[in-house]
């Protein structure tokens, strides 16, 4: 009776998510319906491919465990370059450790893992590998969807590296595209995470715990790659192509892009973009976690103290929150959404909150904010956010694309500006997507 529930529930989830990109589109009549059918029975099929059949399952988990291997790889260089820090702060204040435990992670074992992977990415561009899987999956996406050559190269890369990257991919064909091939192109990196943060994730939730850490890798992948079709579903129904093309001579060919003159160049070159990518990361978190806090001591010392809200919220959610606060509020309005998508009853305001943050400031936050609550959410409510959050789909994100896609492509950029809001929704619309069918194959 429960997995008739999480069925039913899910399926209303993603009639809902899709109802809204009817309601939010440019054109409804011109909505390819084939499209959008194909791309939603592909997802549910990657989904269950991967979450339900065991030698497929067998296969993700060892692809899984390779990146626990990376972090292996990645703490033997933060302990060596920073492995002193823990030890010597235990020293001199003569604590536990624990009250440390937080900023290590995060200093010394996330920030570090962007960096590694960044350079492993770079490595395995100039030595041809990724191209090659990126074109199976476009391949795959283009026989399957009719999708543009551009289209299903730009929606394959944004799986594997970010929403800056993967427009590199498809260069040659930025400044002929449509608005319907940009809105997808966008879309598709809102919807996904890099390869850069996807280890770190990896690290910060499964913690120290190896075992944890491949579950929470096989989850990541899962949800990156089977968030692209749901980005391009999203991107079409919102902004329906409007010209013919002639879907025969669209070829997937991927530019060779100059990523160093030989491996260690490569190597240097992803390390640079490495550091400068968990720069911008800490220095983001550091930002808008003091916003936060400067917004929730308004919130609590003023309204909340002078109306009396405080003691109320305290009380009907049985002190899950300290008060009248931006995560209750966030909880307020995502709640309908995380019910909808498979969250437990009793965690809906709490996944609510997290949806809140990961829309309105980034996924990096939302993730810290559910390690630190995974001990007051079921497993599946855990599982769902996990799959939720996972994409770059946050307001500053639109800001990196113009900026991004718009070095490389000048003559997009009015379109890239009218269309930032539309892929925001798309890439969120693809992520909830992404958690309704989780949470209905893991209920």
């Amino acid at each position: 009776m429960e997995w008739l529930t999480s069925i039913a529930r899910g399926s209303l989830g993603i009639v809902v998510l899709l109802g809204i990109c009817y309601l939010l589109s440019s054109d409804r009549k011109a909505i390819n319906w084939r499209l959008v059918i194909i791309g939603t029975i592909l997802q549910l099929v990657l989904a269950i491919l991967i979450l339900r059949v065991p030698f497929i399952r067998t296969v993700f988990d060892f692809i899984a465990s390779f990146f626990v291997v990376v972090l292996d790889f990645t703490e033997a260089g933060a302990d060596f370059v920073l492995g002193a820090w823990p030890e010597v702060a235990q020293i001199n204040d003569g604590m536990t450790g624990d009250v440390f435990t937080v900023g290590y992670v995060f200093a010394f074992k996330v920030l570090p893992t962007i960096i590694f992977f960044s350079a492993l990415s770079s490595l395995l561009y100039y030595l041809g590998i990724l191209q090659f899987i990126i074109k199976g999956f476009a391949w795959v996406m283009s026989k399957t969807m009719q999708l543009t050559g551009a289209e299903s190269l730009a929606a394959a890369a944004n799986v594997f590296i970010g929403q800056t990257e993967a427009p590199l991919v498809v260069k040659p064909y930025l400044e002929g595209m449509s608005k319907s091939e940009m809105l997808c192109l966008m879309t598709g990196g809102m919807a996904t995470i890099a390869g850069g943060v996807f280890a770190a994730y990896v690290g910060f939730l499964g913690g120290n715990d190896p075992e944890m850490q491949r579950v929470f890798a096989t989850h990541l992948l899962t949800a990156s790659i089977i968030s692209a079709p749901a980005a391009i579903v999203a991107a079409k129904m919102l902004f329906p192509e409007n010209r013919e093309i002639d879907l025969e001579k669209q070829k997937l060919d991927i530019p060779r892009q100059e990523v160093g003159n030989n491996v260690l160049d490569a190597i240097s070159r992803g390390t640079t973009d490495g550091i400068k990518l968990a720069i911008n990361v800490g220095a983001m978190l550091l930002v808008f976690t003091a916003f936060v806090a400067m917004f929730n001591y308004i919130l609590l010392n003023g309204v909340g103290s002078w109306t009396g809200l405080n003691d109320y919220v305290v009380e009907n959610t049985d002190g899950r929150f300290t008060g009248f606060n931006l995560e209750y509020l966030l909880g307020l309005i995502f709640a309908p959404i995380a019910w909808l998508l498979g969250s437990s009853s009793a965690d809906i305001m709490i996944v609510g909150q997290l949806l809140g943050l990961k829309t309105t400031l980034n996924e990096f936050f939302a993730y810290a904010a559910l390690e630190g609550v995974q001990d007051q959410i079921s497993e599946k409510s855990m599982l769902i956010a996990t799959y939720a959050l996972c994409g770059f789909a946050n307001f500053a994100s639109i800001g990196i694309q113009i900026g991004g896609i718009g070095a490389i492509a000048p003559g997009q950029r009015k379109n890239l500006t009218e269309l930032g809001i539309k892929a925001l929704i798309g890439g969120t619309v693809a992520c909830f997507l992404t958690a309704a069918i989780a949470g209905m194959l893991v209920g």
